[in-house]
């Protein structure tokens, strides 16, 4: 095709010089001759551009105009061009309407944000759930239309590893949860659901298990109280009875363990109130760990150590600070074999402040890690049932760090040890 247009490019321009030529041979103005051949030339050619243009400005969706050799390749060519972006454009836009469609099925609200954090699409189930209006709030800033200073703070952090859950701003008694990911060049996904039935039956969960250890604390104490006055009495016991009251102190002893800390848990997480900003001497406090930690440790000999760069102190709660840094120290005397080494570390950088339990014990499968913060989730229930555990240390610095904008790091390697790290955001600094 190609060979077919430019032989005939040649063949028209040989035969115009040629008769150029020759009618300046005849009329003896050669010169003249040749000029005029070019300019009809030039002037055919100027005429096809024109035609080109137009065709493009304003008649681009009819057949192209009629034309021979070159400008009739240039047509066509153009026009099975512009038919073949038609056939892709009219693909991509039936994709769009069918997820736009498949979208406005939902019943999650999805918002598209880009990169200035300004609203570009959304469906349905937003104007329902988050009160967004169609075109008006087009282009406006999220934060503008969304003003709960939880999730300005959530979207101005700009770290979305976990999603936020807080109170609808048209509905104070339904849950929305928001979920962002980032895509494309800065632009974000965001997704809303409403939570409302989940929260409610968590809170049913978290109200009845408070209400049942606070009743268990009364009866609790009154068996504690009896069984302390009878191995106390200075009268003679059957010594088959010695054992048994023995055995029931220790399980009662667990018992009020378990009840204390199911109690902290569930105050930890019914307590929207922002935590108390007061600056905790973390160093100091780590020092009254380890004494308590070698207490603890008493006969089983564990070799415990503390390093801990001074002066560094936490806004915070000082009694949940030191019930999710006793929790890990003493974590690690329980399940740490006798003569074992339990090192503890606090250090300060530009990430933040950051406390470390480090032993040297028999260490947890990669499996179990990502549980351990689980409520009475266990690893080895017998070893638990032998130290005395309750299994929900860990959940409780789980919540404790949340509360103070921290996070727990683990690591731990089978037949080496264990490494919790208490990670705390620089805003947190005192």
């Amino acid at each position: 095709m190609r060979t077919h247009w430019v032989g005939s490019v040649f063949k028209v321009l040989f035969w115009l010089l040629l008769a150029s030529v020759l009618v300046g041979l005849v009329t003896g103005q050669l010169a003249w001759a040749l000029v005029v051949g070019l300019s009809i030339y030039l002037g055919w050619h100027l005429h096809q551009m024109i035609r080109f243009l137009q065709w493009l400005g304003t008649r681009r969706n009819e057949a192209p105009p009629d034309a021979h050799g070159m400008w009739g390749e240039i047509f066509d060519r153009i026009y099975q061009m512009q038919r073949r972006d038609s056939r892709m454009r009219a693909k991509q836009q039936l994709v769009i309407d069918r997820i736009q469609a498949s979208t406005a099925a939902l019943s999650d609200a999805v918002v598209m944000i880009d990169a200035k954090g300004r609203l570009e699409w959304w469906n349905h189930a937003a104007e329902r759930l988050l009160g967004l209006r169609s075109p008006d709030d087009s282009g406006q800033h999220v934060t503008n239309l969304l003003r709960d200073p939880k999730f300005v703070e959530y979207f101005e952090a700009n770290q979305f590893r976990e999603p936020l859950d807080i109170a609808s701003h048209l509905n104070l008694s339904a849950r929305l949860q928001y979920t962002i990911t980032h895509y494309g060049q800065g632009e974000r996904l965001m997704v809303v659901r409403d939570t409302t039935r989940l929260h409610n039956l968590e809170q049913m969960r978290k109200d009845f298990v408070a209400n049942v250890s606070h009743e268990l604390r009364t009866p609790l104490t009154v068996v504690v109280g009896y069984l302390e006055t009878l191995q106390d009495s200075d009268e003679l016991i059957n010594p088959r009875w010695k054992r048994a009251l023995q055995q029931m102190q220790q399980q009662s002893q667990r018992m009020q363990n378990l009840l204390n800390d199911l109690l902290m848990l569930s105050r930890l997480e019914n307590d929207d109130r922002n935590v108390e900003q007061h600056s905790v001497d973390i160093s100091q406090m780590l020092k009254t760990i380890a004494q308590d930690a070698r207490a603890l440790s008493a006969e089983r000999r564990h070799q415990i150590s503390l390093e801990a760069d001074p002066g560094i102190s936490l806004r915070g709660a000082p009694e949940e600070l030191r019930s999710a840094f006793s929790n890990l120290v003493f974590n690690a005397v329980k399940y740490t074999p006798d003569e074992g080494e339990i090192h503890i570390r606090c250090w300060q950088d530009d990430n933040g402040a950051h406390v470390s339990v480090r032993d040297n014990g028999t260490g947890i499968a990669a499996q179990h890690i990502s549980r351990l913060t689980e409520r009475f989730y266990r690893v080895d229930s017998s070893r638990s049932t032998h130290t005395g555990g309750t299994g929900l240390g860990l959940a409780i610095v789980k919540h404790v760090l949340l509360r103070h904008n921290g996070r727990l790091e683990i690591n731990s390697v089978v037949g080496e040890g264990s490494v919790f790290t208490c990670h705390f955001h620089p805003g947190r600094l005192a």
